[in-house]
């Protein structure tokens, strides 16, 4: 069964990290049926602030505003089994870990937890408080994965993309696609 994967994007710090994450599912035709994208106003603000452009005007995806209950994600019907918050705000977090449906991010979000499918919480902020930390706990407990946007170094990367790259691979492989990548001890 090919991935139907929801991608949100907040407004924290890291565009980078989507901007790769969107760029590589784009050529996953062959493990991707459908990319849907929830980005925030702010989120496009801090990319075009952090990227200088608007790239993500261009991405071949279908958007849906922030309101949007009617997005086919915003039911457990829609059948999407991936979602992928990247970066995401610990602000998003804490009403995802509280069950604060407010917006289309944390009611997909909701939806991705009750029916038992795969969320990845891709967090940038640092460093952590308590309340940070509880809130990973709790989205951990209901069945998320919490993937801090921390970068290795074994590959060697050469560029700030390189290094990225090694954040987006993990967020690959977490939402289980197949993917050529550095491979520890290989």
């Amino acid at each position: 069964m090919k991935h139907r994967i929801v991608v949100a994007v907040t407004g924290a710090s890291g565009s980078i990290y989507a901007r790769q994450l969107l760029q590589k599912l784009a050529v996953m035709k062959d493990q991707v049926d459908q990319v849907a994208i929830v980005m925030t106003d702010n989120a496009k603000t801090v990319w075009e602030t952090e990227l200088d452009e608007k790239g993500y005007e261009q991405l071949p995806f279908p958007f849906f505003a922030q309101k949007d209950f009617y997005a086919p994600f915003a039911s457990g019907s829609g059948r999407f089994n991936t979602m992928i918050i990247c970066p995401c705000s610990m602000g998003t977090l804490g009403r995802i870990a509280g069950g604060i449906s407010n917006d289309l991010i944390t009611r997909a979000a909701d939806v991705v937890l009750k029916e038992r499918r795969k969320l990845i919480c891709v967090l940038r902020d640092t460093p952590y408080n308590l309340v940070h930390i509880r809130n990973m706990q709790t989205v951990t407990e209901a069945g998320g994965i919490i993937c801090p946007a921390t970068p290795s170094f074994y590959s060697k990367p050469q560029s700030l993309e390189d290094v990225a790259a090694t954040v987006v691979d993990r967020v690959i492989d977490l939402a289980g696609l197949e993917q050529d990548t550095f491979r520890w001890g290989e």
